[in-house]
């Protein structure tokens, strides 16, 4: 029996790095591959033989990689949410995603691609969600003064009194 397709699928349009970025991301993430490369025929539209797309998973996650040239380009309209446990897991994807790209704020940074990413720790999401207003409020200030997040700086303004 055939396993069940992914309802939704991101796709992603490249110039013709859809490749070089599926392997950066793969090698990024724990849990992620490379799955299929397609490469354009005889009838195009790219050069027969070159990569057309790349299929390839991120923590389970479905994703394709288009070779389509340059007539779209990413912004920050649409961004992945990287949901993390801890510190170190924020750092360490932080710097990897945003090597050749840009660092922006508040978790977000752009990949030397022009992917955008938001880095997030689980624990603002709950801080955020506080019924105590004033502690939420204070927990988005304080975001909203950082380019990375810093769980102990958001837990520093969550306790405040």
């Amino acid at each position: 029996m055939n396993k069940p397709i992914q309802k939704i699928t991101p796709f992603l349009w490249f110039d013709y790095q859809a490749e070089e970025a599926a392997r950066f991301y793969t090698s990024i993430f724990k849990n992620s591959k490379v799955e299929t490369v397609t490469r354009y025929g005889e009838s195009g539209p790219g050069p027969k033989g070159s990569v057309m797309t790349v299929a390839f998973q991120i923590e389970g996650q479905k994703f394709v990689a288009l070779n389509g040239g340059p007539l779209f380009k990413f912004t920050e309209a649409i961004s992945f949410v990287v949901n993390c446990e801890t510190q170190a897991e924020v750092d360490e994807l932080w710097e990897k995603l945003s090597d050749g790209g840009k660092k922006v704020e508040c978790g977000w940074l752009k990949d030397k691609y022009g992917v955008s990413w938001q880095i997030v720790p689980i624990v603002l999401i709950e801080m955020l969600r506080d019924k105590d207003a004033e502690k939420s409020q204070r927990v988005m200030k304080a975001m909203l003064q950082m380019k990375k997040l810093d769980i102990t700086r958001l837990e520093e303004a969550y306790r405040q009194r």
